[in-house]
């Protein structure tokens, strides 16, 4: 085989100058944040700025996020996770352990075998699918993955992908089901006032915690220990996490464009053409969730949009979004869900190397 000159494109911005490529970046994300945030659509800045940088960087870009400003934007999100699992949801599970364990292990192990079918076809590598089929919270699991051997990019195309289906899914069936009378979205108050104390306790939970995780051994340390020291320190009420929308918001940037400024060219076509594969095994798994929703209200006597929501396969904050305008057991929903993600964290790691072995055999 003869080596061929790669053709180029015709637009590229490899000899443009770094601030106006930042620039470019910045004007691309808010491009795309807008009229994602208008649309409501879960995690709209993080898809947002993932999406600007995907298409700076087929055009060349070559740029990428500082270290240390992506290990704290980490930490943040850990704390931001260690905030939803309050010590409410915390005595649900305590109280209704037999049924939590048995539907989270249940979710789990179909999107395992949905994953490990995906890595045994030869679609993905083995622990990128496994990680792009994980039913946590999406950023959550693209930051696991890159710790664990998988590609962030290709999982983040994976998790994204199930988040906007599931959300579109759930939002359709809750529209179809549920009595009317649920409370509307709020509007987000992106600069609420906080107070110093709080705010100052969780930056220094997160930029404390994001380097000791990230000079530590800990594969995705800089997400899991602020997660794990946040979740002891709420629950006791030694700290309140406090974390403001904006702040958030440059985390979220932050970390799309981290993951999309390492696609290339070749990913994006890549991507394009396994998407019928990875389209079709996020249906199934949906699909497959739907039946254990059916089981529980059969079984459990759960009303069925509850199940449903409760045993949707990732995307907590779009269920947490879609629950609370909708008449249904909203704790018992989001204890379910991050049932599911703490089993996930625990779990996820052993079940990629498993699925990895299988492969290989």
């Amino acid at each position: 085989m003869t080596d061929q000159p790669t053709k180029q494109s015709a637009f590229t911005l490899r000899a443009t100058k770094a601030p106006l490529k930042w620039t470019i970046l910045l004007l691309a994300s808010l491009a795309f944040i807008v009229p994602l945030e208008l649309l409501h659509l879960p995690a709209a800045l993080l898809l947002g700025a993932m999406a600007a940088a995907i298409l700076v960087a087929v055009f060349d870009g070559e740029l990428a996020v500082p270290h240390w400003p992506y290990v704290l934007a980490q930490g943040l999100i850990g704390c931001l996770v260690a905030r939803s699992i309050g010590s409410a949801i915390l005595v649900t599970m305590v109280h209704q352990w037999p049924l939590f364990l048995a539907g989270v292990c249940s979710v789990l192990l179909i999107s395992t075998s949905l994953g490990a079918l995906l890595a045994r076809w030869k679609v993905l590598p083995g622990t990128t699918a496994v990680w792009g089929s994980s039913p946590g919270a999406a950023t959550v699991m693209v930051l696991m993955s890159e710790g664990f051997g998988g590609d962030p990019r290709l999982v983040a195309y994976m998790q994204f992908l199930r988040v906007i289906l599931v959300a579109l899914v759930a939002s359709i069936v809750a529209r179809l089901w549920a009595a009317p009378g649920g409370l509307p979205r709020a509007a987000i108050d992106w600069f609420p006032a906080v107070g110093a104390l709080p705010l100052g306790e969780t930056m220094a939970l997160a930029v404390f915690g994001a380097i000791a995780g990230a000079k530590s051994r800990i594969p995705a340390g800089a997400l899991l220990v602020p997660l794990l020291a946040g979740i002891a320190l709420s629950c006791t009420h030694v700290i309140t996490i406090t974390l403001p929308p904006w702040l958030m918001a440059g985390s979220y940037a932050l970390v799309g464009w981290s993951i999309g400024l390492r696609f290339s060219r070749e990913i994006v076509i890549y991507a394009a053409r396994v998407f019928p594969k990875i389209a079709a095994s996020t249906v199934t798994l949906i699909a497959l969730c739907g039946g254990l929703a059916v089981l529980l209200h059969l079984i459990v006597g759960t009303d069925p949009l509850t199940a449903y929501l409760a045993t949707s396969p990732g995307g907590a904050d779009s269920v947490a979004i879609i629950a609370a305008s909708s008449n249904v057991d909203v704790p018992f929903v989001m204890a379910m869900q991050m049932a599911r993600f703490i089993l996930v964290l625990l779990v996820g790691p052993a079940l990629a190397r498993v699925v990895v072995r299988w492969t290989k055999s």
